[in-house]
Order: C-alpha cells, then structure tokens, then sequence
C-alpha cells in the first residue's frame, strides 16, 4: 500500500547545491506564494481602513464634529478609542501608514513567486527579519490594546493574524532551505506542521483577550 503524505504549503524541493562563487537562490510553491498575497492582501486592507478612519477622525476633530468608526460596537470593541491614543502613532505618524507600505512588499513578494521567481539568502533573511519585526511590533500594540489602551481594534486584530501567518511561514521556508541554520528534526517539523504554530500563537492571544475582559462577554 502506497504512502501519501501531506506537506505544507511552505514545502518546496531543497535547492540543489550551488556552485562555487554562484550565490545559492530559492522560490517558494505556489501555495507559499498564494498564502503571502492573501496574508498580505488582509494586513493591507486593514491598514487601508484604519488610515482613512484615522484622518476622518481628525477631519472630525477639527470641524468641532463627532466621528465614530463603524468597528467601534462597545466600550470594549472600540477601533475608536485604539486610534486616539499615544500608541497608535509611535513613530510620529499613524501606524497603519507603516503597514501600507510593509504589507505591500509582502504582495510584490507573493506575486514575484507566482512567476517562479529565486531570490539569494541574503533576500529571504532580509524578508524574515522585516516578518519578526512586524510580529515584534503587534505583540507590543497587542500588550498596550488590552492592558494600557483597555479597549480592542477588530482591523488591527485582523492585521496581527496576517503577520503572525506570515511570519511562521516565512521563517518556516527559511529553515528548510538551510538559510537559518537547525537541526533536521526541526527542519522535519517544519516542513509537515509549520501550521501547527500559528494556531498556537493566534489562540494563545485569543485566550488573552477572552481572559482580560472575561466579566463582559459573559455578562
């Protein structure tokens, strides 16, 4: 009896060896190249949507008006009062103009695979390390939303399941392509259940949230 098995959409052919002074190249599989346009193509239309509430929050503010953005449901679920804060443009300007820019590179990079397209070591790992950075930063935003902020931004949710996805798979590729450096059992684990981590990272913050304001859900 034949033995099927089923390999992640991450798994792609090790590369063959490359020859000497020849700088070594991969792509990804097609699943891998879809899975960054649709986990970019999220964290794109979030970012979209926060940037335009955002300014007419400030048109708002100064006309002397009230603006209320169609996320904010409850004192808890308030992209509203997420937007007003300090957090929300740390670097001096709004946060999502970042992932304007960040989730587009993501989308050229998907759509760069689909047409079969090898880039060298040095790319992937500048491409990993730009993924770390994002899921460095919305764990942060993560940790102010619900512990400083005390209120919780659904667009901004949906930005941190993309660059969580994302960054797994990414460093998934990279680790079965010997570009990061492990052990075969970790490449192994990789290469079959590399989704086995976003799950756990994605429930872990929805246990997070569940638990913070565990008296008004269940109220």
């Amino acid at each position: 009896m034949s033995k099927t098995t089923v390999k992640d959409v991450s798994t792609e052919p090790e590369p063959q060896p490359a020859e000497a002074g020849v700088p070594r190249t991969a792509g990804g599989s097609r699943a891998f190249a879809v899975l960054l346009l649709i986990t970019g193509a999220a964290g794109l239309l979030a970012a979209w949507v926060i940037t335009v509430d955002k300014f007419k929050l400030m048109e708002a503010k100064l006309e002397g008006k009230t603006f209320i953005p169609g996320c904010s449901i409850n004192p808890i679920v308030s992209c509203g009062s997420v937007m007003e804060s300090k957090q929300a443009s740390v670097f001096g300007f709004p946060n999502p103009m970042l992932g304007l820019v960040a989730y587009g590179i993501v989308i050229c990079v998907g759509m760069s695979l689909l047409t079969r397209a090898r880039f060298p070591r040095w790319y992937w790992l500048t491409f990993n390390a730009g993924t770390l950075f994002g899921v460095s930063f919305c764990a942060w935003l993560m940790f102010q939303s619900l512990y400083r902020i005390n209120a919780l931004c659904l667009w901004c949710s949906l930005a941190w399941v993309a660059t969580i996805i994302m960054f797994w798979y990414v460093t998934s590729f990279n680790v079965r392509n010997g570009f990061l450096p492990a052990p075969r059992w970790l490449k192994g684990f990789f290469g079959e259940f590399t989704w086995v981590l976003p799950v756990l990272h994605i429930g872990i913050i929805g246990m997070l949230i569940l638990t913070r304001w565990w008296d008004f859900w269940t109220s």
